[in-house]
């Protein structure tokens, strides 16, 4: 008796994640949170020409099939800073477990700025 295809076992092959779906996931999951401003600059020297993601606003470090996520913000400050950081934290691990199947070790929030508007300029004689 052969195995006709309803009854053979499932062959899988390999799924691999290119770290920039990361860094997209994790920049438009924050971004999507009330309070959110936009990204900053990841700080850092020379070691940060190098990595992906810097100028995003996120740094993504993959270790095994596990990730760690730094993201460096910019908020509104009409909402709780707190309150704002774990949103983007629950945001971010739960879009991560979600869409790619990875364990999340950590979100770590870097809020570098409060985004208060300009004042308007004034015309002085």
């Amino acid at each position: 008796m052969s195995d006709s295809p309803a009854t053979e076992p499932a062959r899988r092959g390999k799924t691999t994640i290119a770290p920039d779906v990361l860094l997209t996931i994790a920049k438009l999951s924050a971004l999507s949170v009330p309070g959110v401003a936009h990204t900053s600059i990841v700080p850092g020297g020379v070691n940060r020409l190098f990595q992906r993601g810097v100028g995003d606003g996120v740094r993504i470090e993959v270790r095994g099939q596990a990730v760690a996520v730094d993201l460096y913000l910019v908020v509104n400050p009409d909402l709780n800073i707190r309150d704002i950081s774990h949103a983007v934290q629950a945001k971010v691990a739960r879009a991560i477990q979600e869409m790619v199947g990875m364990d999340v070790l950590s979100v770590n929030v870097h809020v570098d700025d409060v985004a208060y508007p300009s004042p308007a300029p004034t015309n002085q004689p």
